[in-house]
C-alpha cells in the first residue's frame, strides 16, 4: 500500500500515514488525526509502496496538507510550550510533589495540553491537574513515562561520544538483558554497561548474534584441544578475530593459534558446534 512517513518532534520516531489521492513530498507538512489529537507533522519520506503484509495498527488517512496558518499555529504551540512546562514545574513544587517534569506538548488545536513526567512511585496528581486547566484553560493530561523514553525524548551523549541511539534512530526499545555482556565478555560492572538512563545500553543488542555463532563455533576457556603442536588447554579466546591462546602440554608457555587450526577435544562450558564455513 502507499504511505508517508511523518513526524511531529525532531528527536522522535516517523509513523505511517495514507496519503490517498495526494501526491506529498519529502520536507512538506500534514495535518493528521494521532491518539493525542489532530496535529501537524513533517513528512520525512513522501509517497512510497510498502507491502501489504499487516500492520499492527490502523494506518489513518491524512487529512489535508498544511497551509501557512497551521504552520505557524505549530511554531507557535512549540513556544508556548516551553512556558507552560516552566508554569508546570512551579505548581508541581508549590503541591510537593515527588515526579520529575520532563516535556509538554500542545496539540494543534490546542484543544488538549499533555504533560510527561517521571516519577518512582505513583503520584497523586488531582489537584495538581486541576490547578493547571485553571491555568491554561484546557483540557490536562499527564502521562508517566520510563526513564530510556526520558532519554529519548531530552536526547543527549552516549559514553562512546555520539549521540544516544534512542533519540537518534531507534524507532522501538528492544529487550537487553544482562546474559548479553556475558556472551559479549564484557565487564559486568553496571556503571561500564549502563546508558545514561541507568538502564543495560540498547547497543548490547546489536551485535549478540554474531557473538551468539562465533561463541557456539569457537573452544571455551578451559577446552582440551589439538593444535599443530599437541594437544592443549585453551587459556584466552578472542571470538572477534577467531584466534586462541593455547598452553600445550610440552610448553608452559601459551601459544596463539587460528580457531580452524584447533580442533576440539572435550572440556570447557560448552563444546563449540561445526561452522557453516571454514575462516
Amino acid at each position: 500500500m502507499k504511505v508517508i512517513s511523518v513526524k511531529f518532534k525532531e528527536s522522535g520516531r516517523s509513523y505511517y500515514f495514507d496519503p490517498g489521492v495526494l501526491e506529498i513530498q519529502t520536507g512538506e507538512f500534514v495535518i493528521v488525526e494521532t491518539a493525542r489529537g489532530v496535529e501537524c507533522g513533517e513528512v520525512v519520506r513522501g509517497c512510497h509502496d510498502l507491502p501489504d503484509t499487516g500492520f499492527s495498527r490502523e494506518i489513518k488517512p491524512v487529512q489535508r496538507m498544511a497551509d501557512g496558518m497551521d504552520i505557524r499555529r505549530m511554531r507557535q504551540n512549540r513556544t508556548d510550550e516551553r512556558k507552560a512546562f516552566a508554569i508546570c514545574e512551579q505548581r508541581i513544587a508549590a503541591h510537593k510533589l515527588q515526579m520529575k517534569l520532563i516535556d509538554a506538548e500542545y496539540t494543534l488545536d490546542r484543544n488538549k495540553l499533555v504533560f510527561y513526567f517521571t516519577a518512582d512511585n505513583r503520584v497523586d496528581f488531582r489537584e495538581l491537574v486541576k490547578d493547571l486547566a485553571s491555568q491554561f484553560h484546557t483540557r490536562i493530561e499527564l502521562r508517566q513515562i520510563g526513564v530510556r523514553d526520558e532519554s529519548k525524548m531530552l536526547g543527549g551523549l552516549g559514553v562512546c561520544g555520539q549521540p544516544f541511539c534512542c533519540s537518534r534512530f531507534l524507532k522501538n526499545f528492544q529487550p537487553v538483558s544482562i546474559k548479553m555482556a556475558k556472551e559479549q565478555g564484557l565487564s559486568l560492572n553496571p556503571a561500564k554497561i549502563s546508558g545514561a538512563c541507568g538502564r543495560l545500553m540498547c547497543c548490547l543488542a546489536y551485535e549478540q548474534k554474531s557473538y551468539e555463532y562465533l561463541n557456539s563455533i569457537t573452544p571455551q576457556v578451559g577446552s582440551v584441544v589439538r593444535t599443530p603442536d599437541g594437544e592443549g588447554t585453551v587459556t584466552e579466546v578472542n571470538v572477534i578475530s577467531g584466534t586462541l591462546k593455547v598452553r600445550c602440554v610440552e610448553s608452559l608457555t601459551p601459544k596463539t593459534y587460528k580457531r580452524s587450526e584447533c580442533e576440539y577435544l572435550r572440556g570447557g562450558r560448552r563444546a563449540p558446534v561445526k561452522p557453516d564455513k571454514e575462516d
